[in-house]
């Protein structure tokens, strides 16, 4: 049997009490979990509106049983409709699709994203456009089969960018490179630990939300009557 972890570990930021980066997890109807991750372009109220707006609209997509690619497709479309083109936002979905038994990555977003087991790392930065501005902007889909120990990395661009003001850009490929040369990771471990670099990296105080978002598959018991655990973790101000 495979345990699907899912790790997130997200801020906002500095002196901005809203993320405009938004996250939400959702079960598939055919069985598995999908990640959004929704970068909208600003920060503040306004772009929390926008982030929830696109997470919301995705979401509801996936329950209804739509694939990734179609699912980005379609809030594309929405937000180029709404806004008329005028605002974007970056959208990111992580699935773990057991229809398919496939580990899919669908990206509207010019940052990485990784697929890595113990001995490999696969980079993905095909060119790729956000939503709601581009009239045909289609995501980028690629997609792994399920296995024991595989894992997915994706991020916003506040922690691709980390330390660039100060010359020094966050290695997120070198960050994953030597935390597996360290032993498999626990996947909330490894997403605090590479929030924890970039805001080393930005002393403290982020000039964008960062988000990092981690999926990995890893062998569990095989029990009678499985039970599926969701933990959260929100700081209240």
């Amino acid at each position: 049997m495979l345990q699907v972890e899912i790790a997130v570990a997200k801020t906002h930021k500095y002196a901005s009490r809203e993320s405009g980066d938004t996250v939400e997890i959702v079960e598939r109807p055919h069985g598995g979990l999908s990640v959004l991750l929704a970068d909208a372009q600003g920060s503040g109220f306004a772009a929390k509106t926008l982030s929830n707006l696109v997470i919301s609209r995705g979401a509801a997509m996936i329950k209804e049983g739509m694939r990734d690619g179609a699912v980005a497709r379609a809030v594309h479309d929405y937000l180029y409709t709404l806004r008329q083109g005028r605002v974007s936002a970056t959208l990111i979905i992580v699935s773990v699709d057991l229809q398919s038994q496939s580990l899919i990555l669908s990206r509207n977003d010019e940052c990485p994203v990784y697929f890595f087991t113990p001995d490999r790392i696969a980079v993905h930065d095909e060119p790729a456009t956000p939503i709601g501005i581009y009239v045909r902007s289609k995501p980028v889909v690629v997609q792994e089969p399920l296995a024991e120990r595989l894992g997915a990395l994706i991020t916003s661009d506040g922690v691709v960018c980390a330390g660039e003001r100060h010359g020094a850009r966050l290695d997120v490929h070198g960050f994953l490179r030597q935390r597996l040369e360290q032993g498999w990771p626990v996947a909330q471990d490894l997403a605090d630990a590479l929030l924890g670099q970039a805001m080393a990296l930005e002393d403290g105080r982020p000039r964008d939300d960062a988000s990092v978002v981690v999926v990995t598959l890893t062998p569990g018991a095989d029990d009678d009557v499985p039970v599926r655990r969701l933990i959260a973790h929100l700081p209240v101000e």
